[in-house]
């Protein structure tokens, strides 16, 4: 008998091609989870990497809240011309502290992963507020509302707090400092050094343009200010991983 002959068999007897399906999708899903258990974590651990702060991480929810995520990602494919594009392609370990992450497959806007430090603070919050004024073929919405919006505080503690719940490593230092952390990011006169040792490579400034306040602008451009910006390509080796 022949090895058509064989599959004919087991294509026309609904038994037999249920029980080899099973068997298929059983190896492999052992071969899938198994490795799993002996593993200590999945991620690569990338130096650089850090929790967000409380403003990023206000900012980050406000990012969700409108809906930014239905056209913009955050995940550049290892793909040249996505890289040559947008940068140095995603790591894994850059959406460790995501919950949820943002990789997105929809690109009606461009992706932002790698969005951090390319454009003032005055082009995004202009972008933000008069998409057009800058990109005339945008379709983006306005969201000029956010400049006046003050931003919500109170509940900046739990915020963390929440966070932690679910994995990420927010110290007692950083949950006891949270409002006053948030605070000292978006005002450019304040003494940071505290910030900045407690999230390294945070970025600090009046973000929205109006000292007076701090508000939903002033979180939403400091989380885009910081994507892609903690981790160190220059020390990567593609072969090998982090030195």
């Amino acid at each position: 008998m022949s090895l058509l002959d064989k599959h004919q068999i087991l294509e026309k007897n609904a038994t037999l091609l249920l029980v080899g399906s099973l068997l298929v999708v059983t190896v492999g899903g052992i071969v899938e989870i198994a490795p799993l258990f002996y593993l200590e974590n999945t991620i690569e651990k990338v130096e650089g990497m850090r929790p967000y702060t409380p403003l990023e991480l206000t900012g980050r929810n406000i990012y969700i809240r409108e809906g930014c995520y239905t056209c913009h990602s955050q995940m550049i494919r290892p793909f040249r011309d996505e890289v040559e594009r947008y940068g140095n392609y995603s790591l894994a370990a850059e959406s460790m502290y995501d919950h949820p992450f943002q990789w997105g497959s929809k690109r009606t806007g461009p992706d932002l992963a790698r969005v951090g430090g390319r454009y003032s603070n005055e082009w995004h919050v202009q972008h933000l507020a008069d998409p057009r004024s800058v990109v005339p073929e945008s379709i983006m919405p306005s969201y000029a509302f956010l400049k006046s919006a003050p931003l919500d505080i109170k509940n900046i503690q739990a915020n963390l707090v929440a966070n932690v719940k679910v994995g990420v490593p927010y110290s007692d230092e950083m949950l006891a400092n949270a409002e006053a952390d948030l605070k000292a990011q978006a005002n450019p006169d304040a003494d940071t050094s505290d910030l900045q040792a407690r999230y390294p490579k945070a970025v600090v400034g009046d973000f929205d343009g109006n000292p007076k306040a701090v508000t939903e602008m002033d979180a939403l451009v400091a989380y885009l200010q910081m994507l892609g910006t903690l981790v160190d390509f220059s020390t990567y080796d593609e072969a090998a991983g982090y030195r």
